[in-house]
């Protein structure tokens, strides 16, 4: 995963925040936390959904796995994050949806992009919706 991890930040960085392959066309930032235990600066490819006003929600989805990304542990440990979107680097702190607010982002997020829902279908947790706000 950190190999395929590393060739798709520096394919990003390399073309202004686009990418080819399975991640052509759909909205990827990179997301910059601090490790619960490390306290090293982890930076992980994710796709996103504009939630407008500056605001933008990831998802630990983990492809469906079982268990959620350790991104995501990292930023409820610390909730201070910062992501590249396109060429621009932004701050925010995150929080994790719940409720109504997270069934709409969540159903959009699997509206617009199908992949969602199987990843959905193939765990029986509940897939964290976080949105980043800006800072």
């Amino acid at each position: 995963m950190n190999d395929w991890n590393t060739s798709i930040i520096t394919e990003f960085r390399a073309n202004g925040g686009r990418v080819g392959g399975r991640f052509e066309g759909a909205p990827l930032l990179l997301l910059h936390t601090t490790g619960a235990r490390s306290g090293q600066e982890r930076v992980n490819p994710v796709m996103y959904q504009d939630l407008g006003d500056g605001r933008v929600a990831v998802f630990a989805t983990y492809a469906g796995l079982d268990v959620n990304p350790a991104w995501f542990h990292n930023l409820v440990a610390e909730p201070r994050v910062s992501a590249e979107i396109g060429t621009e680097t932004r701050t925010f702190l995150a929080r994790v949806a719940t409720g109504d607010e997270r069934t709409a982002i969540w159903e959009k997020q699997k509206a617009e992009h199908a992949g969602f829902a199987g990843y959905e279908a193939k765990t029986s947790r509940e897939i964290p919706v976080v949105v980043l706000e800006p800072r």
